[in-house]
């Protein structure tokens, strides 16, 4: 592997693959062009990967594994009454993730290439997918019945997380992701809930200050 200074030789991989998948499309890509886009021969490149596939679920874990592995953490620092703090904190970290990797990657599996394919095994990232899902339907069910809104979990947990990968399509369309846009985004999930404004304000500045407390903050934007 060559030694460009940017990065593992797998990450060298992975940041090929995803500038490729993300401007020419997942089908439409060869591991033989992300091999030379790398600078390696084509052998070289499954000392890494089994094939194309594996670095596919490889990128798409990226776009969610960061979010999933830190709910236990947020709900840790988060008193149990301000759920609305817990929620509007979990957005955020999720929002940055989605603004952060490389080359917008969160647009993979909705690329029709990738969603028609059949043979593609996309278990671990379903999986974590669904479980952030869940926290997103806890958290948000808690506090949506304190407001009287009477959306089932397994509902309200798809429509909050969609409001969170907007991110995708701000980035798609050209739109940079800053902290007052990740802001207004994690307020609309509160507002999904049925919090009123004053409730958004205390519970994006409690937000705002875990960031800066704790382990978390390193996500912050």
């Amino acid at each position: 592997m060559p030694d460009n200074g940017v990065g593992t030789p797998r990450e060298q991989v992975l940041e090929a693959a995803a500038r490729l998948f993300t401007s020419k499309g997942f089908a439409a890509t060869s591991t033989r062009e992300i091999a030379e886009a790398v600078g390696i021969r084509q052998a070289s490149l499954y000392y890494h990967f089994a094939g194309k596939d594996e670095i596919l679920a490889a990128l798409l874990s990226m776009t969610v594994r960061p979010t999933q592995m830190v709910v236990e953490e947020i709900v840790g620092v988060v008193p149990p009454e301000r759920v609305e703090t817990a929620l509007f904190l979990l957005a955020l970290v999720d929002i940055d993730t989605l603004a952060r990797v490389p080359h917008n990657i969160g647009v993979l599996y909705q690329l029709p290439d990738v969603v028609s394919a059949t043979n593609l095994d996309y278990a671990s990232f379903r999986h974590a997918h669904g479980q952030l899902t869940e926290a997103y339907a806890d958290l948000g069910s808690r506090l949506a019945s304190r407001h009287g809104v009477t959306v089932p979990p397994p509902a309200l947990g798809p429509m909050l997380i969609q409001q969170v990968e907007g991110v995708i399509t701000l980035r798609a369309d050209g739109h940079i992701v800053d902290r007052t846009r990740a802001m207004e985004i994690a307020a609309g999930c509160l507002r999904l809930c049925g919090c009123t404004q004053s409730e958004v304000d205390g519970a994006s500045q409690r937000a705002a200050a875990l960031q800066e407390q704790t382990s978390l903050g390193a996500r912050g934007a």
